[in-house]
């Protein structure tokens, strides 16, 4: 029992191949995946061949739809040979058949392709474009890459339409010029140029398709790679003087300063604000590989490859065979993966240097922690948070150094943070937050009435104090 898959074409039966149209005069059954096809009409004008068309009006999803048809055509091969014949080239932009060559050398099913003129082919006349680099796209599970010219199929109506311009617009202006290809290799072709924007405006059919072209890479701006091509734009010979003079080390604080605002950001709860600054850290992360890239010591692929291949090497319980049940039991395994990966002869090596001091002191006491070196319970910090500010009050009287004794404080207090699930860092910056907003409308206070906070005493200053909270929280 043999299964032929047979293309019937773009359109008219006169672009049938001499191999298929003989295949359909043959005798044997035929299974339609559409009778909405101008060569059925021609050769089949009584109805006798099965189609799935029923299966589309059941209204299923398309994923639901595509195994359904898929299981039929497996059924039917199941009872000797016969012919499953799909517009187009079988191969070209046809799901259904992907998924049964599949699922037939599984199950052991003999069948032979019959190839025919795919709509790929007479759109490439139509529109007078090599093809060698348009990619070929379904409008139902569009992936599409921007820097390519694309030809999509499956918008058979004003509904797929209506979601695939909003797809697109993700990706191109609303203006974008696409060319509508209508009805190709039949006595009613037509190809029209329209803005994408008004792609869903008109009626649709089977035998539809859109061609788009590609974006210039510097306009292709909801994409990564066109902010790529920007920023290499801006690096390259005839670019930006001040761009091609950066360093690594000359980048150095605008990658920090780009760091502390985000985390601004985050604490504002502004999604908007934290969508522009992640931008900007995005940003600096493409200009240090275009110096990279200009110093001959690495590119954006490397980046890109070595966390990539950190992300799968230290998850085996999702890439491979590990397994963890836990954040916890994720965090611990995650350790010892790079200890594996980089061993260090302490375990507060990984700390980087540069951490702001709090952060710096979670880390730390954190890793400390891993390996049991931290009191069982709270009140062992608290203990001795109260003797180290016993310690500092006695180095006030010129007992001890107070710089170190303050450190001390703040070391154990950095432990109790984090023993609660505190950011330190965090809290600090929002105490700070804090401090200018209450101060801030001291100052307003004052302006109201005409005070002069600087000759003020403290009490009048407290009093000023307790009334911007009041505001503040609405009383």
């Amino acid at each position: 029992m043999t299964l032929h898959i047979a293309g019937l074409g773009p359109g008219a039966a006169s672009l049938l191949t001499v191999a298929v149209r003989d295949l359909l005069a043959s005798g044997l059954p035929v299974l339609l995946r559409t009778r909405h096809h101008p060569t059925v009409a021609e050769l089949d004008p009584s109805g006798a061949w099965a189609a799935c068309d029923d299966i589309y009006q059941r209204g299923l999803t398309f994923e639901d739809a595509y195994a359904a048809v898929v299981e039929r055509v497996l059924a039917f091969a199941a009872e000797g040979d016969g012919i499953y014949a799909v517009p187009g080239h079988p191969l070209v932009a046809e799901a259904t058949v992907a998924r049964v060559v599949a699922l037939a050398r599984e199950r052991g099913i003999a069948f032979r392709v019959h190839p025919g003129i795919s709509f790929a082919d007479v759109a490439a006349a139509a529109l007078g474009v090599d093809f060698e680099r348009v990619q070929l796209c379904d409008a139902l599970a569009l992936r599409i890459d921007a820097q390519r010219p694309a030809l999509i199929s499956q918008v058979f109506d004003r509904d797929a339409a209506a979601g695939l311009k909003l797809a697109l617009l993700d990706v191109y202006p609303a203006d974008h010029e696409v060319t509508v290809l209508r009805a190709l290799g039949s006595t009613e072709e037509r190809v029209e140029r329209i803005p994408l924007a008004e792609l869903d405006h008109r009626a649709w059919s089977y035998l539809d398709s859109v061609f788009v072209p590609a974006l210039p890479a510097e306009a292709d701006v909801r994409r990564f790679d066109g902010l790529q091509a920007i920023v290499a734009r801006l690096h390259a010979p005839g670019g930006c003087p001040w761009d091609r003079e950066q360093t690594h080390a000359s980048l150095r604080p605008h990658l920090l300063e780009e760091a502390y605002e985000t985390l601004e950001a985050i604490d504002a709860g502004d999604p908007e604000k934290l969508a522009e600054e992640l931008g900007d850290v995005l940003l600096q992360v493409l200009m240090h590989a275009e110096v990279g890239q200009r110093e001959g010591t690495f590119a954006l692929a490397d980046v890109v490859e070595h966390i990539a291949r950190k992300l799968v090497r230290r998850h085996p319980h999702v890439f491979g065979d590990g397994s963890a049940s836990s954040a916890k039991e994720v965090a611990l395994k995650w350790d010892a993966l790079k200890q594996q990966e980089k061993p260090r002869s302490s375990i507060l090596d990984g700390v980087p240097a540069g951490l702001p001091a709090l952060a710096a002191s979670q880390s730390i006491q954190g890793r400390a922690r891993r390996i049991g070196f931290d009191w069982p319970d709270i009140e062992g910090p608290l203990e001795k948070l109260r003797e180290e500010l016993h310690e500092f009050a006695r180095a006030e009287t010129g007992d001890g150094d107070r710089e170190d004794e303050f450190g001390d404080i703040l070391f154990v207090t950095a432990n109790i943070a984090q023993r609660l699930g505190i950011d330190a860092e965090q809290a600090l910056r929002g105490a700070n937050a804090k401090f200018r907003r209450r101060f801030g409308l001291v100052e307003e206070i004052a302006r109201e009435r005409a005070l002069e906070l600087r000759g003020m005493d403290l009490a009048g200053l407290d009093a000023l104090w307790d009334e911007a909270k009041a505001r503040e929280r609405g009383g």
